[in-house]
């Protein structure tokens, strides 16, 4: 099997061109491996679609499937534009959470950054859940998946990896979700750092700027209608917020190498 792996921001994944294996659960959590395989946050497989352009499944380190994924999408563009099996620049891309448009701005005559149409972003008011022993507040947000937005003064020193872990298998989630520590820098920008449902931290996630955003703008800490930098671990992030929750996200796609399977 040959893929590709390319990352939004270091979210990375592993991309096949083709049909969804029946070993995809384990093909994953081989791949995804990053002593033992290919090292990614997952992988994910394009096809043709009946009601759009192409057709995206995203499948997390862990096996699981996941609904939608901001960063992925992204590459995604990049790769069937610059694979030349598109010469579109505007896409619609088939998710399990519905067709998202994108437009590819090209550099050189290949894809630099992306811009997607996300959707609308649900955003909840404030719920509250013991984690850690702790009373935590976040907000839940949808974005095509679930999300837990907790804004913190300092997202450097958030308990990522332990908070993050408790709150994903939280019984309040009884299909896990995504979380986010946030921190607002100014109406125009925030910091966030993820912990990531099947995959634990990760540099980047899509939907959770997207979230984060809608969240920050839902309280009232960032603008609405306005571009705010997402600045993440591997980079940043331009997020706007219509009035009515429509969300538009940009950022880059990168190439990273090509690879193929050997007794898979």
């Amino acid at each position: 099997m040959k893929f590709t792996k390319m990352h939004g921001l270091g979210n990375d994944y592993l991309y096949v061109y083709g049909a969804v294996p029946e070993n995809i659960e384990a093909l994953s959590k081989k791949l995804s491996e990053r002593h033992f395989g290919a090292g990614s946050d997952g992988m994910i497989y394009i096809s043709p679609s009946k009601i759009a352009d192409f057709q995206m499944r995203i499948f997390n380190a862990d096996g699981s499937e996941a609904k939608m994924c901001g960063n992925g999408i992204r590459c995604v563009g990049k790769y069937v534009y610059d694979k030349g099996y598109t010469d579109k620049t505007r896409l619609t891309i088939e998710t399990l959470s519905g067709v998202k448009t994108l437009r590819l701005r090209l550099k050189n005559g290949v894809v630099d950054t992306v811009t997607v149409s996300m959707g609308t972003a649900v955003v909840a008011s404030p719920q509250t859940l013991e984690a850690d022993g702790e009373a935590v507040e976040y907000v839940p947000v949808t974005v095509g998946n679930p999300h837990a937005v907790v804004f913190c003064s300092d997202a450097e020193t958030a308990p990522v990896a332990t908070r993050g872990s408790v709150m994903e298998h939280h019984p309040v989630f009884p299909g896990g979700v995504n979380v986010e520590f946030v921190q607002v820098l100014s109406p125009r920008e925030i910091r966030m750092r993820v912990w990531e449902r099947g995959s634990g931290i990760t540099m980047a996630c899509g939907t959770g700027a997207c979230a984060s955003t809608a969240a920050a703008v839902r309280q009232g800490y960032c603008l609405p209608d306005t571009p705010i930098t997402v600045r993440l671990d591997g980079g940043a992030l331009e997020i706007t917020v219509a009035p009515d929750g429509a969300v538009t996200m940009t950022g880059p796609a990168t190439f990273v190498y090509e690879g193929e399977t050997i007794g898979c």
